[in-house]
């Protein structure tokens, strides 16, 4: 075997995979068909969940340095301020992280790929995947090197992060059923004055679509995503210029553009693969589903797709799991794009329809139901977990066992482990259990109840940690839900694998086995 794992396509998705494949000691080769880096890019979103899996990676100071904090999301209809959702309020409980980061794409894979290189892996740039053939052993591919010649390499796992047009599922007859959308879309970095809050995310809806304002570093600059309007789809030769009087007319008056120094028009669709995997080969990214921008959502679920299989494949390598464990990326992964496909295409549709109603709904109604839904601290609750996807939950998988007797109102198998201040020691000092657990090995964690008295059995792959009783750990614990004993089984990812209110080890050796975990 030339390589544990074959990476296909080097953007945020392929990047993410390849350093937590690294940091867990596979042997990975990434490669991408381009000449390097994307220099302009239109993702710019960056949330929650995101910065949380990039906080354990060890590279979450760069991007927060990078990016502009966005603590809220601003509605404007008609050129007037209709709502706002307070993100930093209702998420400060949630997440260490209650804000969107204003980051592009292009910084996202600039930091990920310095990492990367930390770690001694490059990216193979002008490398391209021309043929593949699965053996029972391994994926055998061959490559077109840089200088035009091929190579033959063997890979135990072939990864296809490589985008839309993905030669990875296209190899593997995967069918991509969906279909795209009829508007135009373009993206540009500017720089404007207006009436837009500063330092938060702006949508301007107008009866033909909408325009979204994301605020960038240096003063004044704004990247502003939107639909063409219809005198200027169906033209190849759209200016900036030619579109701003348009932006302008809808945005209000007192917007203006100083400048612009990158302009693009573009289309998008809205797929979902079939499947996730075909025996040795997976679908990460845009590689396995595409949707519209709404929610800034695209880029973040392929950085989790990533996290969600990287932990797997790692065990798996290491001798420490059976290839059973793999069957879960596409249990787990396939139902979230399907719902955010769904959720974003209702959401899209219903914004971009050309109909007098839905133009009318755009812009008197929604923006008032927003507005008396963010005075409900419920609702402000849910959009936040939404639209950082603190939210994702895994409670069907098979990875997934809540044992009898937990409160239904606590936290369950395949939720994410809420986020908590507490004492690991009884006289120590208060402590962030995010920064506490570590991604590289499960995470048991016993609440009420003395130690487990053996876990020889379990000490390869397992960190313990007794929570004591203690007045302030009693007052956290409490707004998680949990009053009484308890246990979690934190997986490597974050999310509990097994509940339950009783520690039994016996249990959890039971549940690590049945999921294809080797106990030594």
């Amino acid at each position: 075997m030339d390589i544990d794992v074959l990476i296909v396509g080097a953007g945020p998705t392929g990047l993410m995979l390849a350093n937590q494949l690294a940091r867990r000691g596979v042997s990975v080769m990434i490669i991408d068909r381009h000449s390097g880096p994307a220099q302009q890019t239109r993702a710019m979103a960056v949330h929650a969940r995101t910065l949380e899996i990039y906080a354990q990676l060890g590279i979450v100071e760069q991007a927060l340095a990078l990016g502009r904090k966005g603590n809220g999301a601003n509605l404007w209809a008609e050129g007037k301020h209709t709502a706002r959702i307070p993100l930093g309020d209702i998420g400060k409980t949630i997440s260490p992280f209650p804000f969107v980061l204003m980051l592009g794409q292009d910084d996202n894979e600039r930091i990920l790929g310095a990492h990367l290189n930390q770690q001694g892996i490059s990216v193979q740039w002008n490398t391209e995947l021309i043929a593949l053939t699965q053996m029972a052993d391994g994926a055998y591919v061959t490559l077109k090197l840089p200088d035009g010649s091929h190579t033959k390499i063997c890979a135990s796992y072939l990864a296809g992060c490589d985008g839309g047009h993905s030669t990875v599922r296209e190899l593997c007859g995967i069918q991509f059923p969906g279909a795209p959308y009829e508007h135009v879309f373009f993206v540009a970095d500017t720089e404007a004055i207006g009436d837009m809050v500063p330092e938060e995310l702006n949508v301007y809806l107008w009866r033909d679509g909408f325009h979204l304002f994301f605020p960038m570093a240096g003063d004044n600059r704004w990247r502003v995503i939107g639909i063409l309007p219809k005198r200027l789809r169906n033209r190849d030769d759209v200016t900036f210029n030619g579109l701003s009087p348009d932006i302008q007319r809808e945005a209000g008056t007192h917007l203006n553009f100083k400048a612009c120094s990158w302009f693009s028009t573009y289309r998008i669709a809205h797929r979902a693969a079939e499947k996730f995997r075909d025996k040795r080969c997976f679908l990460l990214g845009d590689a396995a589903h595409i949707h519209s921008p709404m929610g800034g959502q695209g880029m973040n679920t392929g950085l989790q797709d990533a996290y969600n299989l990287a932990w797997k494949l790692a065990l798996v390598m290491k001798g420490q799991a059976s290839e059973k464990l793999l069957d879960s990326y596409e249990a787990e992964r396939l139902p979230v794009a399907r719902r955010l496909l769904s959720t974003t295409d209702r959401a899209f549709t219903m914004l971009v329809s050309d109909h007098w109603v839905a133009g009318l709904f755009r812009t008197r109604i929604l923006a008032k139901i927003a507005a008396f839904a963010m005075t409900f601290e419920r609702i402000k609750r849910m959009a936040f977990r939404t639209i950082s996807q603190t939210g994702i939950a895994y409670r069907q998988s098979p990875l997934s066992q809540t044992l009898s007797g937990l409160p239904t109102n606590a936290p369950q198998a395949g939720d994410r482990f809420p986020w908590l201040q507490l004492k690991f020691q009884i006289d120590g000092p208060i402590e962030d259990v995010f920064q506490k657990i570590k991604d590289t090995h499960y995470n048991l964690i016993v609440i009420g109840q003395p130690a487990p008295e053996s876990l020889d059995e379990l000490s390869s792959i397992l960190a313990t940690y007794v929570i004591p009783d203690d007045v302030y750990n009693t007052q956290a614990l409490a707004r998680m839900r949990v009053s009484d004993a308890a246990f979690y089984l934190v997986r490597p990812d974050g999310h509990i694998g097994l509940a339950g209110k009783h520690l039994n080890i016996a249990a959890v050796s039971a549940y690590l086995t049945n999921t294809g975990i080797c106990i030594k």
